[in-house]
């Protein structure tokens, strides 16, 4: 019970963030998002965030989960059984592009309550939580080395530190998430993603892919601008 206290303490532990420092860890997500030389393995995060959230979702619907995998093309796969069609499956197929804003999105509202390092101990159960879904040797290493980075950060560096990381791995997941958004409609538009999640969409719900894509970037925009408000306004 001791150890339990303790590790709760850890978790729940107060680290404010000064506007600098929250300021800093948004321009180093800027960076690492917008350099292409940076986002191309960072990639990797946001598509673990991306099927995560199918996987989430497919389990809130009341779907069975049958497992996830990750490739090295920076691509995923979620599958889920149940109803071919209704709710359960649209909501399922709409969560992944909107999944990375509204994780940064929770973890903004942890760093605005002074929760930084729960940011991280929250990151951490979700990775094993998937790891258990975890299908092909690829998706096993990447969320392995992602938990494994995580871990590191909260045994080695101080509270101020880990507090750092969170914030910039918070921003990370609300730039990324826009992004993911323009490149699938570029993807789109050269005719390369025809079985996207958007596309799918379309045949599901008889309304436009053009029109979910819409709703991705729109819900993603809104995660990023009232995490703006909570941390930097």
């Amino acid at each position: 019970m001791d150890a339990v206290d303790r590790l709760w303490t850890r978790v729940t532990a107060e680290a404010p963030l000064p506007p600098t420092v929250l300021a800093g860890a948004a321009a180093v997500a800027l960076l690492v998002v917008a350099a292409p030389a940076l986002w191309r393995p960072a990639r990797t995060v946001v598509t673990i965030a991306h099927e995560g959230a199918h996987g989430l979702a497919a389990l809130a619907t009341g779907r069975r989960l049958a497992g996830i995998r990750l490739h090295s093309d920076t691509s995923g796969l979620t599958v889920s059984r149940g109803r071919p069609t209704g709710a359960g499956m649209v909501l399922t197929c709409a969560a992944g592009y909107v999944g990375p804003g509204l994780f940064g999105l929770g973890a903004a509202a942890l760093l605005a309550a002074g929760h930084a390092v729960g940011v991280l101990w929250a990151l951490l159960a979700l990775l094993a939580l998937l790891l258990l879904q975890i299908r092909n040797l690829y998706g096993l290493w990447a969320v392995l080395v992602t938990g494994a980075g995580l871990a590191a950060v909260t045994a080695w560096l101080p509270p101020a530190g880990q507090a750092a990381v969170a914030a910039a791995v918070t921003w990370f997941l609300l730039l990324a998430a826009p992004r993911t958004v323009l490149e699938l409609q570029g993807a789109r538009r050269r005719r390369a993603a025809p079985d996207s999640d958007a596309d799918q969409l379309a045949r599901l719900t008889r309304l436009p892919a053009l029109l979910w894509v819409g709703v991705f970037l729109l819900v993603d925009l809104a995660a990023l601008g009232l995490a703006v408000r909570w941390l930097l306004l």
